[in-house]
């Protein structure tokens, strides 16, 4: 078993564990310190000798989300402005085999490719090699400099985005000597992760780096900036800094710390950092450029769960002790333009024990469905294959408030479900498992083919503009005929805004 691989840059030993090859911590790109801070990714120095990849390497500086951190029970990693490594697990034997690189999620803040959850043994013992990255995350990955800093720093925007497509580049060069097959890269994603898998659909560097997307729990619309947003949301961090607008030279002497520090008089923006359209490296809004036809020919899997925004509000009495008119008003600070019908529609339809329980399916379908759906129009419009999912089991943690949340399918999909920790945000029962392999294997056989259906999968048709078909996840798993039509027509009647409620 081939465990020492030599790539462009230098030869690494890594090691087997349940009869899968791992390796960990490789460079994709220079450290992104001193002068390189705020700048584009570079090929890695070349190394002498064998490099040791037994070791995750560090994180990108990030801010501790306490109240998320105490459900999920995530342990803080190593962090440093020195992130930019990847980590692989492949099948035993030399292959090819087909790629699948994960992109983390984190509000485009926060995370890291080394979580256990993400842990790829599974999917290599499936056939398939699997990779997860570590990319520049908050103010270091996606402050927009090119307005105030001048030529030098015209190309330092979407900084991690940019980390991303270094990462696809070193995998296309690279992979196949871990058995990997460059030509059959899936990419897939969570959250801010999923946001960034439909930014590289609609980047041209991207190009011909991936073949198969996945998109869980976010889309062409998540986070986006406008260069005038953007540059709003840089002056009010370097205010906060204390670095006047063009003076680099104080830029690139501030502790990596403080940039984390600083980001946090911003928690009152919704999603103040995120890809940018800056007309080079994303010359157009994502959901545009689909439109145009960017991402022709290549298959696509999209989802949402069913209770995404439990997840936000599950710590949060406040919100389910309130009477109705107070939801309305904090509805309304989310979105003025928010129609009280559709307020009512939910109130209406929706059961629970009370308006707090009622209205979370409101924010969910404008937060997540909605952007989802118009993703998913726009590809098949194209003719692109598509299939939608919606993850329906419901945790019973938190005397169930949690529910089908936010990010619940992630251990699902990785089949991870034993992990050190899991079982503090999924339970412990039984019934967990049959829906675990189930996805596991259509994510694989998707990888593989570019259809989900396989070998002990279940029945998934493609989604189109008539039927709007889904396969739901769930103790019975089963699929569903348009089952957000009666939520998209009251939408639709009540002309919404385009931003999101987030």
């Amino acid at each position: 078993m081939n465990l020492e691989v030599k790539t462009r840059y230098g030869r690494v030993r890594g090691y087997t564990a349940h009869g899968v090859r791992q390796w960990r911590g490789i460079p994709y790109a220079k450290p992104p310190v001193g002068p390189l801070r705020f700048q584009p990714p570079a090929p890695p120095d070349a190394w002498d000798g064998v490099r040791d990849a037994t070791s995750f390497g560090p994180a990108s500086l990030q801010p501790e989300d306490q109240a998320i951190a105490n459900i999920v029970g995530r342990a803080k990693l190593p962090e440093s402005e020195d992130c930019l490594y990847l980590n692989i697990w492949a099948p035993a034997d030399e292959g090819p085999h087909p790629v699948m690189v994960w992109i983390h999620g984190g509000a485009y803040v926060s995370g890291s490719g080394s979580v256990n959850w993400y842990d790829g043994t599974s999917f290599a013992q499936q056939g398939v090699v699997l990779v997860t990255i570590n990319y520049r995350l908050g103010a270091l990955g996606f402050l927009y400099l090119g307005d105030l800093f001048g030529p030098q720093y015209h190309t330092s925007s979407n900084l991690g985005l940019q980390d991303q497509v270094a990462a696809l580049r070193w995998v296309h060069d690279n992979i196949a000597a871990f058995g990997g097959d460059p030509n059959q890269v899936t990419i897939f994603g969570e959250s801010a992760g999923a946001g960034s898998v439909a930014t590289l659909l609609a980047t041209p560097s991207a190009r011909g780096l991936f073949h198969r997307a996945i998109l869980q729990s976010g889309s062409g619309a998540l986070g986006v900036h406008t260069p005038e947003s953007a540059t709003a949301v840089t002056q009010r961090f370097l205010a906060e800094l204390g670095v006047e607008p063009g003076d680099a030279q104080a830029l690139l002497a501030v502790p990596g710390p403080r940039f984390v520090e600083a980001a946090a008089a911003l928690r009152n923006l919704a999603l103040p950092f995120g890809p940018v359209v800056d007309g080079t490296f994303l010359p157009k809004h994502p959901l545009a450029a689909l439109d145009e036809g960017v991402a022709d020919g290549i298959p696509v899997i999209l989802g949402v769960t069913r209770d995404e925004y439990r997840l936000f509000l599950a710590g949060d009495d406040r919100w389910f002790q309130a009477d109705e008119a107070s939801l309305r008003q904090q509805l309304r600070r989310m979105d003025e333009r928010l129609q009280d019908s559709v307020i009512d529609f939910y109130l209406r339809h929706t059961p629970g024990e009370n308006a707090g329980e009622r209205l979370i399916p409101l924010v969910t379908y404008r937060v997540f469905v909605q952007p989802m759906l118009a993703t998913a129009d726009k590809l098949v419009r194209r003719g692109n294959p598509v299939w939608m999912y919606r993850f329906d089991w419901a945790s019973p943690v938190l005397d169930g408030r949690l529910g089908a949340c936010h990010a619940m399918e992630i251990p699902f999909v990785f089949n991870n479900l034993d992990q050190t920790g899991v079982d503090r945000f999924t339970g412990d029962s039984a019934d967990r498992y049959p829906i675990a392999q189930a996805m596991h294997r259509a994510w694989a056989a998707f990888a593989k083919s570019g259809d989900p259906n396989g070998d002990g999968t279940p029945s998934w048709p493609t989604y189109d503009l008539e039927t709007r078909t889904l396969l739901a996840f769930g103790i019975n798993t089963h699929t569903e005929t348009d089952p957000y039509g009666p939520e998209r027509a009251e939408w639709n009647a009540a002309s919404p805004p385009a931003p999101s409620i987030t």
